[in-house]
């Protein structure tokens, strides 16, 4: 009877190593960010959402991350908030567990698109051609016309993996953190490489054609 209850005991230890370790397997997700909060993440990642808790393991890699980190120490703070690094509509990459139906975020990596089917995301490379209207060092918004005659204007996002082609690159370089407003101008003639994510626009390039006279 000992032996049996022995093996029984021994089988139910086996079952319950191989369910962990079955939860702790590393699993990965693509999306969109709808929503951050204090303690969770929620992604669009093709056609459903995904919600990850996050604590003070996860890992947030994104530009920006180390900088609000130092600052966060400075302060005197355990780490800064998740809303300080990521925002919604920006495409993310999350390595996670499945805890018992829970998944909780290991690694947070902010990518330049969600990847194909990610909420809507198209990874090709999308071109846009017209004058500057308005230029800052996070948006910059353009106006031009068709083949068709149609008008349009388009607003794109610019962080620090937006390169910015124009003339005096180089001496504004020299002299520093160089910016969008450095090199363009209202009334500049641009072409705008850039990606969709979600609703938003995010330039991959922005190079000046013709400046304003």
């Amino acid at each position: 009877m000992r032996r049996i209850l022995a093996l029984s005991l021994a089988a139910a230890l086996v079952a319950l190593v191989a369910g962990l370790a079955q939860a702790q397997s590393t699993q990965k997700a693509r999306g969109t960010v709808t929503a951050v909060a204090a303690d969770s993440i929620t992604i669009s990642a093709g056609d459903k959402p995904m919600t990850f808790m996050v604590d003070a393991k996860t890992v947030v890699t994104a530009s920006g991350a180390g900088t609000a980190s130092r600052a966060a120490e400075a302060a005197g703070k355990a780490g800064p908030k998740l809303a300080e690094v990521l925002k919604v509509g920006e495409a993310v990459e999350v390595e996670y567990h499945d805890l018992g139906g829970k998944l909780h975020a290991a690694n947070v990596r902010r990518t330049r698109t969600a990847g194909s089917g990610g909420g809507g995301v198209e990874d090709r490379t999308e071109m846009a051609t017209g004058t500057v209207e308005a230029v800052t060092a996070t948006s910059l918004s353009i106006a031009g016309s068709s083949g068709g005659g149609a008008t349009f204007k388009q607003t794109f996002t610019i962080d620090q993996q937006t390169k910015v082609v124009g003339r005096g690159a180089g001496t504004a370089a020299s002299k520093g953190k160089v910016t969008a407003p450095d090199l363009v101008g209202v009334g500049d003639r641009v072409s705008v490489s850039y990606h969709k994510m979600g609703d938003t626009l995010h330039a991959a390039e922005i190079r000046v054609t013709q400046q304003k006279k």
